[in-house]
């Protein structure tokens, strides 16, 4: 995963978030500020101009830039999270350009180590964490193949959002309604799996396949 992947990724997110911004402040109006579809979708627009007027050296570098406009556009407690996630994913991937399955795993974690330590959250909260860390869990065990371990990562991020459904918030706007909260999908996870489902996207389309069938790791 290079420079040209990176890009095609966010802009694939941008589309998506844009597809489903209605969709996201109407999970956030049940339980939160009602805002955090609007407030994706103008961090992911400063993204697309991001990607429309610059060039990056390397995937640190488009990161690294990616997470100071999402910290600087995003209102609400989103831009920081998802800022800070693409800050401490460049930090990991400085030096391995393109990014193969174990790096982009490393960068992956670093950047949920980012949102656990700003957010101070943890799985079973309701948030987007519920998302995120079963992503990860299921893109560790899928091997060696790129495509397969986001494809899984993608479809255990979407089980984590759907997860959320039952949870009571304990952290948050959402745990001020207490036991009303559950019922309701978190926001913040609904998000973290369209992100996770426009990455799965992107590598399907940029896996290069080996005669024997299996994806290759970069």
């Amino acid at each position: 995963m290079g420079v040209a992947e990176l890009t095609a990724w966010l802009r694939r997110c941008t589309e998506l978030i844009d597809e489903h911004a209605g969709e996201l402040t109407e999970l956030d109006a049940a339980i939160g500020d009602a805002d955090h579809g609007a407030n994706m979708k103008r961090g992911f627009d400063a993204v697309a101009g991001v990607l429309d007027d610059g060039t990056f050296e390397d995937v640190a570098a488009l990161a690294k830039k990616i997470g100071m406009t999402l910290v600087s556009s995003v209102g609400g407690a989103s831009g920081p999270l998802y800022g800070t996630f693409f800050l401490r994913f460049a930090s990991s991937a400085q030096g391995s350009d393109p990014l193969d399955v174990h790096s982009l795993l490393s960068a992956l974690q670093a950047g949920v180590h980012g949102i656990e330590e700003r957010g101070k959250a943890a799985i079973g909260q309701k948030t987007m964490l519920d998302a995120w860390v079963p992503a990860l869990d299921a893109f560790q065990r899928a091997g060696t193949s790129l495509a397969t371990a986001v494809r899984e990562g993608a479809r255990a991020a979407t089980e984590g959002r759907e997860a959320t459904g039952p949870m009571e918030a304990t952290k948050g706007r959402a745990s001020y309604l207490g036991e009303r909260s559950t019922g309701h999908i978190d926001p913040g996870a609904a998000s973290t799996a369209l992100l996770w489902q426009a990455l799965a996207e992107t590598l399907a389309r940029t896996d290069a396949v080996t005669p024997d069938g299996e994806g290759t790791t970069s």
